[in-house]
């Protein structure tokens, strides 16, 4: 078994991991919307996926190659199953917590968020260890040097993590605080399940600090896990003197087995009526298929509006707008965007 560059496969019989498959697929491990992973083996992760299927297959007697369209922890680990089964599921318990830490934020041992800090950590640029030529260019050509360069690092990676605590320690000691100010209340969290959204009452006068999610650089007052893994609610509405800002979660982007998430609806509506009110910025909505689509005033200023009355707002929108993604009934989501 091999890995190769989705772009480079072509017609040869391959498995793909943790993504779409190509025409030429001949089997899917995967919890995307337009995964065809045979029913059995599907997981709240394709790491688990993956798992569960090399458990009682040979990914060899299926194809030569493995690919994946993008590049995240969830894709990395499910690859490295793949591709090296016998030590994978040596260490299955730590690669699918960490699986569920990258993509959900969710996770049972702390090991498993330095696994995904070290994986983030290396994947920056700025504070990366790999050679600069890894990041000299985007897009898909990116992706394949990060396979490449972080498939042969992995099992030193699950065997080596205190080694490696340069690369984690900042956000592990991020996490530590923010999980600190959950369990003493200053960080309170109120969930309505009507709406499937927590209310995230954050206090002020906390220091942002730098996070990394999805290969992206964010910066958070309250590390985005001691959240995720206070609630399983896929709507969030973080309140932080006057600035509000709503996201979706990833897991209503996926086909999950185990739970179905509150279906996300198009919140453009509501943001231009947020728009004819404001008087402190400009309301933004993010495209309702982004991985975790937020309604935010980018200014970062306080709103004009109080969190009460958008609160009543929201709670409408989220409760009459029609839905506008349906990750289990994709084919025909697709055919009516076209």
């Amino acid at each position: 078994m091999r890995y190769v560059p989705y772009r480079e496969v072509g017609a040869r019989p391959n498995i793909v991991v943790d993504g779409a498959p190509l025409a030429s697929t001949a089997l899917t491990l995967s919890h995307w919307p337009n995964n065809t992973s045979p029913a059995a083996f599907r997981r709240e992760t394709s790491t688990e996926t993956a798992l569960a299927w090399v458990e009682s297959h040979d990914p060899r007697r299926v194809a030569g190659i493995v690919t994946n369209n993008h590049f995240d922890e969830d894709g990395l680990f499910s690859m490295y199953t793949v591709l090296e089964p016998r030590r994978a599921l040596a260490a299955a318990g730590l690669l699918a917590d960490a699986a569920r830490c990258g993509d959900f934020g969710r996770y049972r041992s702390r090991d498993a968020a330095r696994l995904c800090f070290t994986v983030e950590a290396y994947c920056d640029p700025d504070t990366s260890p790999l050679p600069a030529a890894t990041f000299a260019t985007a897009g898909a050509a990116r992706v394949a040097a990060l396979f490449h360069a972080l498939l042969p690092r992995l099992p030193g990676f699950l065997d080596g993590l205190p080694a490696l605590r340069r690369h984690w320690q900042a956000q592990d000691a991020h996490l530590s605080a923010s999980e600190e100010l959950v369990a003493a209340g200053r960080v309170v969290i109120e969930e309505g399940p009507e709406h499937d959204l927590a209310i995230v009452r954050i206090p002020g006068g906390l220091e942002p600090r730098t996070v990394r999610r999805y290969l992206r650089r964010e910066s958070h007052a309250v590390h985005p896990f001691a959240i995720h893994n206070a609630t399983r609610c896929g709507r969030l509405l973080r309140l932080c003197e006057g600035r509000i800002e709503f996201q979706y979660r990833y897991d209503s982007w996926l086909q999950l087995p185990s739970r179905r998430p509150a279906m996300r609806v198009d919140l453009a509506p509501l943001a231009r009526a947020l728009n004819r009110r404001e008087r402190n910025g400009t309301w933004a909505w993010e495209d309702t298929l982004e991985l975790t689509p937020r309604l935010f005033m980018p200014n970062g200023a306080p709103s004009s509006i109080s969190p009460d009355a958008f609160l009543r707002e929201l709670r409408v929108a989220l409760a009459t707008l029609p839905v506008a993604w349906d990750p289990y009934d994709w084919p025909r989501r697709r055919r009516a965007r076209a």
